[in-house]
């Protein structure tokens, strides 16, 4: 499958209108060939109208049906053999093997979401028969749920398969009856290009409606929020800064008709050293932390980017292991020259803190992250609000508390997170009741005694938290759960049976999840 530069609206690859670009090799520090081309506003309109056409189509579609359609993606995905994968690294600078397992987590997870439209229980069918003897009478009452709309979906920088063109966002709103509008990530058109026309020739292959998904090429405030604001467009689904993402979020509330935006953005993912695991084991953790902080080159948003502890001769005993562990690791290439940038900036602002101590800082070089870590008292933290902003990669601060009340109140002032891991003993027990409340109220995901780095997609998972770690903390974007930031409930009262969606017909076959007078069957 040739890379042409195109984006791909209605089934059909179009010449964006605008002027071009081209994919950058952060490892070879080379352009890559072909160039590609921003669409322009008619374009988007124009993708946008189709997706709008399609919805009531594609949303009449069969759960076995859709998870077809899901399946057969997975399958084009992979029949994109080493041509995708060379392209991913040569786009990302990632290594074969992260590659190969991204590309399983991608069809994974389209097969995750498949098996769950097989099922059946995604659309939590509910019906409450009439009552006319009652006073007063109930009426005929029977809901479902169904998608909400086209949903316009932009692809993230740090995973180039598994959260862009074909990744979580697109898989749920496929599965909950939504058309897709993809903004392609500027940093790998190339990989973005290949994995949507996999989609579209799914599409075909299944016989959708062309206007099911369009892959849009392009960048820039203007050409996202012309997206975000296209009357068709009715959820929005996005990876990326917290910049980029409230300023999505105001585009999509200045709307004359607002939408919900569903933003992942910053997290630092605390982990908290409980006295007794750090008496324990302090030099096995700093080993499992170094590996986790600098896993992927530390571009994970689940990347360990604090570290709580109380002060005293078993923390130093972690920072000395931590450090050694760091000191001599070497630099690593990241995604974009762009976030190398922004993330020696951040490592610079910490090692000039007047607050802050360096503990460890490999030497940086250009367009690459070498590990960094530093450590600040509990009273400093609670002081300077910089403190807790994101660094983008392999950097870490490990701030030291004088006693449990004040691990508690720098808990307590933390902003909303991704993860929150306790790395405790059974004697630590008690101080981590103490927590998990505040823990509770600040993350979507708590871990004990592991590290936040790999995340499982399976239908427990929740990949969310509160503001800022994402725009609504009641979400996930990873996980079966996933698929309900694209629904909506329509209730139907006192609707003939032969107007009534299948599903909530009476003479309904047997194997349907529905909830009956508040009862669970399966009749």
């Amino acid at each position: 499958m040739m890379i042409t530069g195109e984006a791909l609206i209605g089934g059909l690859a179009v010449k964006g209108s605008e002027g071009g670009q081209r994919a950058f090799n952060p490892a070879t520090l080379q352009y890559l060939e072909p160039e590609f081309h921003t669409v322009g506003a008619a374009q988007i309109d124009l993708a946008c109208r189709l997706a709008g056409a399609a919805f009531d189509s594609y949303r009449a579609t069969s759960d076995e049906q859709r998870a077809a359609f899901l399946d057969a993606i997975g399958e084009q995905i992979m029949e994109l053999g080493e041509a995708l994968l060379e392209r991913v690294m040569a786009e990302t600078g990632l290594p074969r093997a992260r590659v190969e397992g991204e590309r399983g987590r991608t069809v994974g997870q389209l097969q995750l979401f498949a098996n769950l439209l097989r099922e059946g229980s995604w659309s939590d069918l509910r019906i409450d028969p009439a009552l006319p003897q009652r006073q007063p009478p109930r009426p005929d009452l029977r809901m479902r749920l169904i998608g909400v709309g086209p949903v316009a979906v932009f692809a993230a920088s740090n995973f180039p398969l598994a959260f862009s063109v074909a990744g979580g966002d697109t898989a749920s709103a496929l599965a909950a009856g939504c058309p897709v509008v993809l903004k392609a990530h500027w940093a790998h058109p190339g990989t973005s290009e290949l994995v949507g026309r996999a989609i579209v020739k799914a599409a075909a292959i299944c016989g959708m409606p062309a206007g099911v998904f369009a892959l849009l090429s392009g960048s820039g405030n203007t050409f996202g929020a012309a997206l975000v604001a296209h009357p068709a467009i009715q959820a929005v689904g996005f990876t990326g800064s917290r910049g980029g993402g409230t300023a999505l979020m105001a585009v999509a509330a200045a709307r004359p008709q607002p939408i919900p935006v569903y933003a992942e953005m910053s997290s630092i993912n605390p982990v908290f050293l409980l006295p007794q695991a750090l008496a324990a084991r302090a030099e096995e953790i700093a080993a499992g932390f170094a590996a986790s902080l600098t896993m992927g080159v530390g571009q994970l948003c689940t990347n360990p980017g604090l570290v709580l502890a109380l002060d005293g001769p078993d923390l130093e005993r972690f920072k000395q292991a931590a450090a050694l562990a760091l000191e001599g690791g070497a630099a690593g290439t990241m995604l974009t020259p762009g976030i190398a940038e922004n993330f020696l900036g951040g490592v610079h602002r910490l090692a000039d803190h007047a607050d802050v101590a360096t503990l460890a800082l490999a030497p940086q070089q250009g367009g690459k992250g070498a590990p960094a870590l530093f450590s600040t008292s509990g009273a400093a933290f609670l002081a300077r609000q910089e403190l807790a902003e994101e660094v983008f990669g392999p950097a870490s601060l490990v701030v030291a508390c004088r006693d449990l009340a004040e691990l508690r109140q720098v808990a307590e002032s933390l902003e909303g997170q991704l993860t929150a891991t306790l790395q405790l003993e059974p004697g630590d027990y008690d101080a981590a009741r103490g927590l998990l409340p505040v823990l509770e109220r600040r993350v979507g995901r708590i871990l004990a005694n592991g590290f936040p780095t790999g995340v499982e997609v399976c239908n427990a998972m929740v990949h969310g938290g509160p503001f800022p770690a994402t725009s609504d903390g009641r979400s996930t974007s990873v996980g079966t759960a996933a698929i309900a930031r694209f629904l909506r409930p329509v209730c139907y009262q006192n609707l003939p049976e032969a107007l009534l969606p299948a599903a909530l017909r009476d003479d309904k076959l047997a194997g349907a999840w529905r909830r009956v007078e508040g009862e669970l069957t399966c009749e």
